[in-house]
């Protein structure tokens, strides 16, 4: 009988020092996300905004990404992910079509045709000294194109 609430005790100590240590790293970590903010070096490089013409569509593969640089010079960086099912999307004509289910969707990001319900996800994009630069750490979930989503250099 002793035997077993000895290890019952060393039980109930174990998994309280286990869960005392996640939550520890869950605080460290989430404290360490919000006072660290990314550097010009960890965002994808695209180029020089001089490289680009107005009116077309750049694909970036390694940054799974699309930059669409409208006819005003506003610029948006779309997620190469269909927002219906995660399918990668292709460039077509003017706009961009997923090869699973047909989703259509603008130069926008916007959908043309379902069965995608909400525009195509972006990504921040930052102009340093010319060069444009996209994070493509966390991409932003949107209903629907609005201008203040352009980034001009």
């Amino acid at each position: 009988m002793s035997t077993e609430i000895n290890r019952r005790k060393f039980i109930k100590k174990a998994v309280a020092g286990i869960v005392t240590a996640q939550l520890g790293y869950l605080v460290y970590d989430a404290l360490k996300n919000t006072t660290s903010e990314l550097t010009d070096e960890e965002f994808f490089s695209a180029g020089k905004v001089d490289f680009f013409e107005k009116g077309k569509l750049y694909p970036f593969n390694s940054g799974n990404f699309y930059l669409s640089v409208l006819e005003d010079g506003g610029m948006l960086a779309l997620s190469v992910k269909c927002t219906h099912l995660g399918c990668v999307i292709r460039v077509k004509e003017e706009g961009f079509e997923c090869p699973c289910h047909a989703s259509a969707f603008d130069k926008y990001g916007e959908v043309l045709s379902p069965p995608a319900t909400r525009a195509l996800d972006i990504f921040p994009i930052r102009i340093v000294k010319g060069e444009i630069l996209v994070d493509i750490t966390q991409a932003i979930k949107r209903k629907s194109f609005d201008k203040s989503q352009l980034t001009y250099a």
